[in-house]
């Protein structure tokens, strides 16, 4: 089993760090990367086994029958993980396409 990211949804975790210690969700840098790092380590590790769910029409913008599982990282902040499963001569490919936490997108959960 592989958990791929896009090429966007990589280059947002990355613009992630700088977004979290700007808006000072973080005091210093160095805990949003580490931040930022246990939340892809969580998806590669974790992503096959948490429940999976249909990813409502709204999001299909970002791929057609994709499901979506949830990553719980604060009582406050849940991080939703939107991919495709594929398998690919036997072996299980997960394709990561988006990525947004509660904050933003539970309106069209």
């Amino acid at each position: 089993m592989r958990v791929l990211f896009l090429p966007e949804v990589e280059n947002y975790l990355f613009e992630l760090t700088e977004i979290l210690y700007k808006k000072e969700y973080f005091g210093f840098k160095e805990r949003a990367v580490k931040y930022v790092v246990d939340l892809e380590n969580d998806i590669r590790t974790n992503l096959m086994n948490k429940i999976k769910r249909p990813a409502p029409p709204f999001f299909d913008r970002y791929g057609k029958k994709m499901l979506y599982s949830v990553f719980t990282k604060s009582k406050a902040t849940h991080w939703y993980v939107f991919f495709n499963v594929y398998e690919d001569t036997g072996e299980i490919i997960l394709l990561v396409r988006y990525i947004s936490n509660n904050h933003i997108i539970a309106q069209f959960l």
